[in-house]
């Protein structure tokens, strides 16, 4: 896992941090962690099902078209294994 160093942070900025991590009760770092993880993911992901259920509704299939996208196996696909 990579890491980072962030030199010159300005006192009260660091305060800031140690008071919001201690009101979510965590430590400073995973307080950090937390609040660069959700600045750095996209605000919103697009799921190719609800795009393509989106494009059914646009495209005016039946309801039991639609009814197909809604019965997609939602568990996430095992990573290919070289073996």
């Amino acid at each position: 896992m990579a890491s980072i160093t962030v030199r010159n942070l300005p006192d009260e900025v660091h305060r800031a941090l140690r008071v919001r991590a201690a009101l979510h009760g965590r430590s400073t770092e995973a307080e950090v962690r937390a609040i660069l993880e959700e600045a750095a993911k996209p605000a919103r992901r697009i799921q190719l099902g609800s795009l393509l259920a989106d494009i059914g509704r646009r495209a005016e299939l039946s309801e039991e078209d639609q009814a197909v996208f809604e019965q997609r196996d939602k568990t996430p696909a095992e990573p290919v294994r070289f073996e």
